[in-house]
């Protein structure tokens, strides 16, 4: 608690207002989240050690009239917590919410970052989220909901894999997609993979 309580929280809401005036996503502050976490942890402790000392007969007996200081204490450590809570949903909410409308944007942002600025969790979340997405357009439906809506001043594109995905097929036939290969391709072809972090677009 020698930082102040409540520090390590206000980092991630500093990262979060940073975030919403930039075109991609910074990477996931597992340091500060971690602190956060044992600093709540450590609160409900203190809490905790508290109320075991004013146990009478397996009952907590508390009169904070009586008590002024551990009351003061109880408040701060319960205060803290509420704000640290709010403070990591905020946060993640926010990521959270990123990820999707990326998701929706075709893959046309956060394509260089996907291993580097989301955790595991997130990397999961997202392509999920990609899949359902995908599914709901519905196999009935001659429209890709997942592709930009800007018309493509380009038909190919240059795309870099960046992980295995193997064989695809094209209306030009069969294309392999191993990973570090680079290929010249046409965009409707590999907008999905995009989205789902498998390729990055380089034009």
């Amino acid at each position: 608690m020698e930082n102040g309580l409540g520090n390590q929280s206000n980092r991630l809401i500093q990262d979060s207002r940073r975030t919403l005036y930039l075109d991609y996503l910074p990477p996931y502050q597992t340091d500060t989240v971690n602190e956060v976490v044992r600093e709540i942890r450590t609160a409900e402790r203190e809490s905790l050690g508290i109320l075991q000392a004013l146990t009478n007969g397996g009952e907590v007996v508390f009169n904070p009239m009586e008590h002024p200081s551990k009351a003061a204490s109880l408040l701060m450590f319960h205060t803290s917590n509420l704000y640290n809570k709010r403070c990591l949903m905020a946060y993640h909410n926010l990521r959270l919410r990123c990820i999707r409308q990326y998701c929706w944007s075709g893959g046309k942002r956060m394509e260089a970052c996907i291993d580097t600025s989301l955790n595991q969790a997130e990397q999961e979340y997202l392509f999920r989220y990609s899949e359902l997405v995908a599914a709901y357009k519905g196999p009935w439906v001659d429209l890709d909901l997942t592709g930009s809506v800007v018309p493509p001043k380009n038909l190919f594109i240059d795309v870099r894999v960046l992980k295995d995905v193997g064989d695809i097929e094209t209306e030009f036939g069969t294309i392999s997609l191993t990973k570090n290969s680079q290929l010249y391709i046409r965009a409707t072809d590999v907008e999905r993979l995009i989205a789902q972090g498998y390729l990055a677009r380089l034009s």
